[in-house]
């Protein structure tokens, strides 16, 4: 990658200082909100994390999503999660049912979702809702590729509502797939091997569903919706599994692909002044373009939002230097708080560190002088649902060019682990493997 400019850390520091809004020790969210304000005229906001398990990162996500919610007409939350799951929360947040009575998340590790943090944001978002009309209450969504399963059974319980014909076919078609519940990885080895796939089955399921649309959103437009969307998730579930032994960027890129889609279409159906949230890792907010990940021939969702919608995307970065993370040494190895190496002398986190800012937001979306200032390479960390201090460099580090990844950077210089909810014991997330962000 080009070194297109390069100022001496210190100088760098201390210009990064000068334009920063500082965030107060003692209640630094309250800052963060006022200074969300900025991104308001963004259609589509990007909030990131440098670490799936940081605490700071979901408290300092929710203030700023509760302030474009209130105050700037926001109405989609979109996380990196997968969309039956997420709808358990959308039922509570907009007051349909309780939170916590399904078995949420079990795709990922459990505390990613179901932690104390993201769980006071949603009593917020809920709260707010109360005071809304039904037709204007803000929406939690997932993006997510991962749950094939679940997503076969709501399309079935979706089709024995409305079509008992329809719902037979469906069970013919999905039946390809039946031997691989629990274990879809399974049937992507196997696929790949043999070269029996059930890809035909699936699509033409999509497609019977599709061909019904006019039918079936006239019942109920919100259940066929999401009926569409679980089976568009299968869809891309059944390629996602295949393609994870068909080499790494083939199965980021498609999943990428999947959750800019799902976007896409959440936009589309709420109308042309829609406006969303999306809550996922650095890795994937980030413009992929402008790091390593790019040089791999990795796309994602922050790249293809910007390509798609130009200015209208704000893209914020969050990271830190050291402190405590909740992360598992290894797959299906049980989580817990790990101590996070202070940030190497040659990465972002340690210019960030040189402005002796404990916390802060730096924004240079429409700052030319810091957008120059920041427009070349240096090592920048992120930390998935595994952590491993002993070979960081090489599993946790890799090329940025900052300036071009994000719009904005929010830094705490340290951070503590998130506080998983009872019930959601710390746990690996094994049909993930081998990609943790």
């Amino acid at each position: 990658m080009t070194d297109l400019r390069h100022l001496p850390g210190d100088n760098l520091s201390q210009l990064i200082r000068a334009k920063a809004v500082r965030l107060r020790e003692d209640n630094p969210y309250a800052a963060l909100a006022e200074a969300a304000d900025s991104f308001a005229d963004a259609r589509i906001v990007l909030l990131g994390e440098s670490t799936h398990g940081s605490s700071e990162f979901y408290r300092g996500r929710a203030a700023i999503t509760q302030r474009l919610v209130d105050r700037h007409g926001f109405r989609i939350v979109a996380i990196e999660g997968d969309w039956p799951d997420a709808a358990e929360l959308d039922r509570y947040v907009r007051a349909r049912e309780p939170w916590g009575e399904r078995d949420a998340f079990v795709n990922f590790p459990r505390w990613m979702w179901r932690n104390r943090e993201f769980a006071d944001c949603l009593a917020a978002l809920r709260a707010w809702n109360d005071g809304q009309p039904e037709d204007d209450r803000v929406a939690i969504r997932g993006l997510d590729v991962y749950s094939l399963d679940k997503s076969i059974a709501a399309v079935l319980e979706y089709l024995d509502r409305v079509d008992q014909v329809a719902a037979a076919s469906a069970r013919e078609r999905y039946a390809c797939l039946s031997p691989f519940v629990g274990r879809p990885q399974i049937y992507g080895a196997k696929a790949v091997r043999t070269g029996d796939t059930c890809e035909q089955e699936v699509v033409r399921q999509l497609v019977e569903l599709l061909e019904e649309r006019l039918e079936y959103s006239g019942k109920d437009g919100d259940a066929f919706f999401d009926a569409e969307q679980n089976a568009r998730v299968v869809w891309a579930a059944e390629r996602y599994y295949r393609s994870m032994y068909q080499g790494s960027e083939n199965s980021w890129n498609l999943r990428d692909t999947h959750m800019f889609s799902t976007l896409t279409r959440l936009l589309e159906r709420a109308g042309p002044d829609s406006k969303a949230i999306v809550w996922a890792h650095n890795s994937h907010i980030g413009n992929a373009g402008a790091t390593a990940m790019g040089e791999r021939g990795e796309i994602n969702i922050g790249q293809l939002c910007r390509d798609r919608f130009g200015k209208d995307v704000a893209s914020i970065g969050f990271s830190t230097s050291t402190g405590t993370v909740m992360a598992a040494d290894d797959w299906g190895g049980l989580a817990r708080a790990k101590q996070v190496i202070p940030a190497r002398s040659d990465s972002w986190e340690r210019v960030f560190e040189g402005t002796a800012c404990r916390a802060s937001l730096t924004n240079w979306r429409n700052d030319p002088e810091l957008q120059e200032a920041l427009d070349h390479v240096r090592l920048e960390r992120a930390i998935g649902v595994i952590y491993r201090p002993e070979t960081e460099r090489w599993s946790h580090y890799f090329e940025a060019n900052l300036a071009r990844q994000f719009d904005a950077l929010v830094w705490f210089e340290q951070t503590e682990a998130v506080m998983p909810l009872l019930g959601a014991a710390p746990e690996g997330a094994p049909d993930t493997y081998p990609y943790g962000l």
